[in-house]
């Protein structure tokens, strides 16, 4: 009978062990993805939420995976104080933008490229709370339109609505004129046909007398 009631403490205890783990674990928060322009700088936001108080000890560490799925890349670590890069394509284009007290340990990536297309992975430990998931977000770099093209663009644009005004203008100055001449014309026939009755009116009251 001793044997069936360890077991069962055992499993009791396992249970309440990863309770106590997953209450312990630390949770981190990032965007599923985001999108930046070729040449621009990018705020990567992480912030987290641990069961402890922030630890002096607490650390954060930030890693990249290119597209291509080749190794993990350092890309910015954080003990007490940001660490520099020493090599790797991150080197000098990383800062440190965030703020543990407010549990945000967010970064900024200069100089955008597109071979930084691929996810970066945001871990924080917070001792006791060593364990927990790990933010993921992934990058998409768009490439920059050249102002030569958007010159282009607007020029094109604006040339278009110009021309459509001119059209509009014209039309509307022919419209106008040919109203103006058939007024014309009406005015003048009328003119005629009254000079025509008043020169029948005329001859026919000289003719009067003379039948009398």
């Amino acid at each position: 009978m001793g044997g069936p009631s360890w077991l069962g403490a055992l499993l009791f205890l396992g249970v309440q062990l990863r309770a106590l783990w997953l209450a312990a674990a630390v949770e981190v928060h990032t965007a599923k993805e985001v999108h930046a322009v070729n040449g621009t700088n990018l705020r990567l936001k992480c912030t987290f939420s641990s069961s402890s108080p922030v630890s002096p000890d607490l650390s954060v560490t930030w890693n990249f995976q290119p597209e291509d799925l080749s190794s993990h890349e350092p890309v910015f670590y954080f003990l007490k104080e940001p660490y520099k890069l020493q090599a790797g394509r991150f080197k000098e284009r990383v800062t440190w933008d965030g703020n543990i007290e407010r549990n945000d340990v967010s970064i900024v990536i200069w100089n955008l490229q597109p071979t930084d297309n691929g996810t970066f992975t945001c871990q924080v430990m917070n001792p006791p709370d060593f364990y927990g998931a790990i933010g993921e977000v992934r990058l998409r770099v768009v490439q920059k339109v050249h102002f030569s093209e958007i010159h282009f663009l607007a020029v094109a644009v604006g040339s278009a609505c110009v021309l459509m005004i001119i059209v509009v203008t014209v039309v509307i100055i022919c419209r106008h004129r040919r109203k103006k001449a058939q007024e014309k014309k009406i005015e003048v026939s009328d003119t005629e046909l009254r000079e025509k009755e008043n020169l029948k009116v005329r001859e026919e009251e000289e003719a009067s007398p003379l039948e009398d």
